[in-house]
């Protein structure tokens, strides 16, 4: 029997296959929806903390502060590979889903860390720093 393989997005059973999908979530800002049915039950914006598997004492959660994932929660895993290259996530058990994205940035183009200081040229005020002297002596 082979190994299985995906391109670009498939349903994935396998708990080591799941954690590995997951592992580029890690420390990363998403958004999430719990589905029961069809239905929307909640949604949120969470920073993922943990993805585990093999550790039945950790739960799985989803809040706007942290999110933790225990693979072993689920039966298994859906994944797509949106148009921007992404990949969209759906944890499945039973008829409650799980839909995860990675949270869209809501930053101009250029960050304020990039953005160097601009002051028109007549109101700025230049200067000089010195070290520290120490005596010789």
């Amino acid at each position: 029997m082979s190994a299985k393989f995906f391109v670009n997005g498939g349903i994935v059973t396998g708990r080591a296959d799941m954690l590995n999908l997951l592992r580029p979530l890690l420390k990363q800002t998403v958004t999430y929806a719990y589905l029961r049915g069809s239905e929307v039950v909640a949604s949120g914006t969470g920073w993922i903390e943990r993805i585990v598997m093999d550790e039945p004492e950790t739960s799985t959660y989803f809040t706007p502060l942290v999110v933790c994932i225990n693979v072993d929660s689920f039966e298994h895993l859906e994944f797509d590979t949106r148009a921007d290259q992404l990949l969209s996530y759906t944890l499945v058990q039973g008829d409650e889903r799980i839909r995860i994205e990675f949270a869209p940035l809501d930053r101009p183009a250029e960050s304020a860390a990039n953005r160097q200081l601009r002051l028109p040229e007549s109101d700025y005020v230049q200067m000089e720093l010195t070290g520290l002297e120490t005596d010789e002596a």
